[in-house]
């Protein structure tokens, strides 16, 4: 029996890295050691960063990492450093950049060949093993860096110089005037430009989710009454929900569409993508009442429970495209498949309402033929279904979902796509937000609970002994310096988790973490938020981000963040560094507003109006309670909401926001006190009347 033989990553506790420790390449983890080794023999760094659900990265591993001609190469010629880009999102966004910078393109697996002191002179993405259709192979790559390498040493370095300085030289900032009205409304005009009038989202293919454009969207409706900007979030949420992007057999949502009709999605699943678009479905719910919507999010929640909770309640990163080496094979179906699962009139059913066809419902990618496979999705209103069937609309949902139970209970039988079961603080600040807000808006105990639960795991688990945060926990190991994106999305949540319990607890906390954040990330000579601490690794550029990719960026939930804790608090130096965020980004995101569009929902709650509603009375009373259910469901986007505790002598909010010391129940009932634009409107005891204030056009 031979021997495995496992590399340098064999220790680590990233499941990217622990799935090439026994490539035959000599890989090394992101470490001084590495470095050193470099300088010492005289190599270049061959730096691979790629994350564990990556579909290409598993391709080039199999071709490349795995082949011993390859690896013989790179280990001769390289040393050679993995690195998870979402445990080190610090090196991947300086390296993404390069790469974008040298191709006009990027992706991952990213692929950077670079000096011993991290300078790169070279970037790209995949790469086959053997040069193909104009694409150069790895093993032809190799070759030409090692004559290169060997030859012409003095022109790499230089090259690798003026890369350096290029990349640093980049100045993201672009002081102008604080961004107001007119960049909201140019944000939506783009976003109209590029809008997908037959089946929603934005552009045509690859069709992303893009969520924070939806919830600005709705913000547009909110501010103008824009019938447009809702339909387009409306018809986007409808036709990404009917598409197969959306799991309709297990719920939640696969990455993006390959397709304009969001039919044949990207396999794989992220955590944040389910997060921000559970809160988008959640909104939506509120602004139109369309009960669709809620259903939707509690799919998504009950996809995250069932199979991204830990045990000790936190969420897991990911689940992978592949299973079996084929990617979506956990999720289509062959037409036989079914016919052993459902009986004859079941099977019609499904078969017709989810376009189930005997020679497969969508085409290979590659060879544009059908597969023989099927993916569940919908395209036929469901009132016109029932009706065209004779059966009322909740005959037909009951006849669905007991079909649905039954494939979902055959497919638990297959082998799982691999789960990715690091927990990432940035990313369950998201998910805990949107089930805060869930339990908030749904009234629903159990959400708030999963969102605490989870939250104290995070407090508790991932901290060093400074009470600063730390990115990644994996196996009982919390590492890694926190980011940007750790303290403002977890802040994010915080506050959402404070509008669901009324825990001051919560609050104390964001102001204190935002503290932190303004200590460890802000930039004291220009402003705005450094991605990295300033106890962080020093790399070879400290990167400012205001692009909203598929995430938001840290300065943008920031801003936002800021602006509702100043609101609360009363703390104007909050307001004052969210002014800063808006200004020294200003020329730049005024060019592309649209691909800045959580931003424009800071920017919308600064420009206002905004809303603070204070609602004082007795913990648990009638009244009180009345005042609070009244608002679950109100689509009220820019209002902070506190409660004052009225039984108490001294309330804890009191101290927090001194303001509220005098905001007493009126006529010894619950009293609602609403501020617009930090003008305040008479107390009332009404509830109508209360509704009035927070939302006029209701008069």
């Amino acid at each position: 029996m031979t021997e495995i033989k496992y590399n340098k990553l064999i220790n680590e506790k990233s499941p990217y890295l622990l799935q090439h420790a026994k490539n035959p390449v000599n890989w090394f983890p992101w470490t001084e050691q590495a470095f050193q080794k470099a300088k010492k023999e005289n190599k270049p760094i061959f730096l691979s960063i790629g994350y564990s659900t990556c579909h290409w990265c598993h391709v080039m591993a199999h071709e490349s990492f795995e082949d011993l001609e390859v690896a013989k190469l790179m280990n001769e010629m390289f040393i050679s450093i993995k690195v998870d880009r979402e445990e080190r999102p610090d090196i991947d966004k300086i390296y993404m950049m390069v790469c974008q910078m040298m191709n006009n393109s990027g992706g991952w697996p990213l692929t950077i060949i670079m000096t011993p002191d991290k300078k790169p002179f070279f970037a790209g993405t995949y790469f086959p093993k053997e040069s193909r259709f104009g694409r150069i192979g790895l093993v032809d790559l190799i070759i030409k860096v090692k004559d290169l390498w060997n030859n012409h040493k003095e022109d790499i370095i230089n090259s690798s110089e003026r890369i350096v300085f290029a990349l640093q030289d980049i100045n993201l900032e672009s002081p102008g005037n604080s961004l107001n009205e007119t960049v909201l409304h140019n944000a939506y005009e783009q976003l109209k430009d590029r809008f997908d009038d037959e089946y929603g989202g934005f552009g045509t293919s690859p069709k992303f989710p893009t969520p924070h454009a939806l919830l600005f969207l709705l913000r547009i409706y909110k501010r103008d009454n824009n019938l447009e900007a809702l339909n387009m979030v409306e018809k986007t949420l409808k036709y990404m929900r009917m598409g197969g992007i959306h799991d309709h057999i297990g719920y939640g949502f696969h990455r993006y569409s390959t397709d304009r009709q969001w039919l044949v999605p990207h396999f794989e699943k992220m955590l944040y993508d389910n997060a921000l678009l559970a809160f988008t479905y959640i909104e939506a719910f509120q602004a139109t009442n369309n009960s669709q919507y809620k259903d939707t999010a509690k799919e998504i929640f009950n996809y995250i429970i069932r199979d991204m909770k830990s045990p000790e309640g936190a969420f897991y990163s990911a689940e992978d495209a592949d299973s079996e080496g084929v990617e979506g094979k956990f999720y289509t179906w062959h037409i036989n498949d079914l016919d052993k699962i459902l009986n004859f009139e079941e099977m019609e059913l499904f078969s017709s309402f989810y376009n189930i066809k005997k020679g497969g419902n969508y085409l290979e990618e590659s060879t544009r033929k059908h597969t023989e496979k099927n993916i569940p999705h919908i395209t036929e209103n469901l009132n016109n279904f029932a009706k065209a069937r004779n059966l009322s609309l909740d005959e037909l949902k009951t006849k669905l979902e007991v079909i649905r139970i039954k494939i979902f209970q055959a497919r638990e039988k297959r082998i799982r796509p691999h789960l990715d079961d690091k927990i990432l603080t940035d990313w369950n600040g998201l998910m805990i937000a949107a089930f805060a807000k869930g339990g908030f808006v749904f009234n629903d105990k159990n959400y708030v609970d999963i969102a605490e639960k989870a939250m104290k795991f995070i407090l508790e688990k991932l901290k060093d002994e400074k009470e600063h945060l730390l990115h990644r926990f994996r196996q009982n190991s919390a590492e890694i310096i926190a980011y940007l994106d750790d303290y403002s999305f977890l802040i994010w949540a915080l506050l959402e988790l404070y509008e669901s319990t009324f825990e001051i607890f919560y609050l104390k906390k964001a102001i204190y973490l935002m503290n932190i954040q303004i200590d460890q990330f802000w930039d004291n000579e220009i402003g705005g938020f450094y991605f990295t601490a300033k106890e962080g690794e020093e790399l070879i550029a400290r990167q400012k981000e205001i692009y909203d990719g598929a995430i938001p960026s840290g300065n943008s939930v920031s801003m936002l963040n800021l602006l509702r804790l100043s609101q609360i608090t009363g703390n104007q130096e909050f307001e004052r560094k969210a002014d800063i965020i808006s200004r020294i980004f200003a020329e730049n995101v005024r060019n592309n507003p649209s691909a800045h569009a959580f931003l424009m929902t800071a920017v919308d709650f600064a420009v206002g109006p905004t809303y603070s509603l204070v609602i004082s009375g007795d913990k648990g009373k009638e009244d009180t309670l009345k005042m609070i259910e009244s608002i679950r469901t109100e689509y009220l986007p820019n209002k902070t909401l506190l409660y004052r505790e009225t039984e108490k002598d001294s309330p804890p909010i009191d101290k927090i926001a001194n303001y509220v010391e005098f905001f007493d129940k009126y006529l010894n009932k619950a009293t609602a006190y609403v501020c617009i634009n930090k003008t305040c409107k008479p107390p009332t005891n009404e509830v109508q009347k209360m509704l009035e204030y927070l939302n006029p056009t209701r008069v």
